[in-house]
C-alpha cells in the first residue's frame, strides 16, 4: 500500500525529500544479547544519553551525548562502525537507557530545527523504517510549521500554535499514554494512546538544527 503523499514528504532519507514509498514488512534487528543496552528503567526520573550506536551518520552527537545536531553532509556511512544498531537510511538515534515501565519525564531544547520527531520507539524496531512509521515507534513532530502525532504511518493533526523553544514528553508505560506536555503550563497538549508491550527507548528523528534532552526530571505536578 502506497504512502499517503502527505506523510511521504515528511520523511527525509540522507537529507532528500521522499515523494513515492511503498510499505513492506520490515524484519525487527536482532541484537546479540552482550550488545544491548544494561540499564533497565521501571521506576520514574528517567535518565539517558544519546546512543552513538543507534545514531545515523547525517548525525552528531555532543554536549556528552545529551545534544544532537544535523549535518547535512554528514559522515561517509562506510566510515562509521557498521553495527546492526544504527539506523542506516533515516536520521534517527535512540537514548540508551531501557524502559520497562512506570511513569518517565524528559524536556527536549530545539534549536533552528523545522523537522524533527520525539518519542518512543521498541527497542527491535527496524532500523530500515523511520520512527512513526511502523507499529514499533509512537512520536510527535514538526514539519512545515506544523506539529502532528505518528504512528504506523499515520499522521494526526496537534493543535499547537507556533513552536516552543523547549518541549516535553511524558510517558506512561502501564497506561499506554504518551503525552507532549507544555513546559510552562505543565499541561498536557497532546496524548497518544499505545498498548506497549516490549522494551522501549527514547526515540529522536531530526532533518535539520539542533535537539538537546534534558533528562533525570520530576514529573510536572499539574497545571501553573
Amino acid at each position: 500500500m502506497a504512502v499517503p503523499v502527505k506523510a511521504a514528504r515528511l520523511c527525509r532519507l540522507a537529507g532528500r525529500t521522499v515523494t513515492a514509498l511503498s510499505i513492506t514488512r520490515r524484519r525487527a534487528v536482532s541484537l546479540p544479547a552482550w550488545r544491548c543496552y544494561t540499564s533497565t528503567s521501571t521506576g520514574n526520573n528517567l535518565q539517558f544519553r544519546l546512543d552513538e550506536r543507534t545514531a545515523h551518520s547525517s548525525l552528531d552527537l555532543f554536549k556528552k551525548n545529551t545534544a544532537v545536531i544535523y549535518r547535512m553532509l554528514g559522515l561517509d556511512p562506510t566510515h562509521v562502525p557498521n553495527n546492526p544498531e544504527r539506523f542506516r537510511d533515516w536520521a534517527v538515534v535512540f537514548g540508551d537507557e531501557k524502559i520497562s515501565g512506570g511513569r518517565h519525564y524528559w524536556e527536549v531544547t530545539v534549536k533552528k530545527s523545522q523537522e524533527f520527531r520525539l518519542g518512543v520507539a521498541e527497542a527491535l524496531m527496524s532500523r530500515e523504517d523511520c520512527v512513526g512509521t511502523n507499529t514499533s515507534s509512537w512520536v510527535f513532530g514538526y514539519a512545515q510549521r506544523k506539529w502532528f502525532a505518528m504512528t504506523s504511518n499515520k499522521m494526526v493533526p496537534v493543535a499547537l500554535v507556533g513552536k516552543p523553544e523547549r518541549i516535553g514528553i511524558l510517558l506512561d508505560y502501564e497506561a499506554g499514554l504518551l503525552e507532549l506536555m507544555d513546559v510552562e503550563k505543565h499541561t498536557s497538549i497532546h496524548s497518544i494512546r499505545a498498548q506497549f508491550k516490549t522494551t522501549l527507548y527514547p526515540a529522536f528523528g531530526l532533518w535539520d538544527g539542533e535537539l538537546l534532552t534534558h533528562s533525570g526530571l520530576q514529573e510536572p505536578e499539574g497545571p501553573k
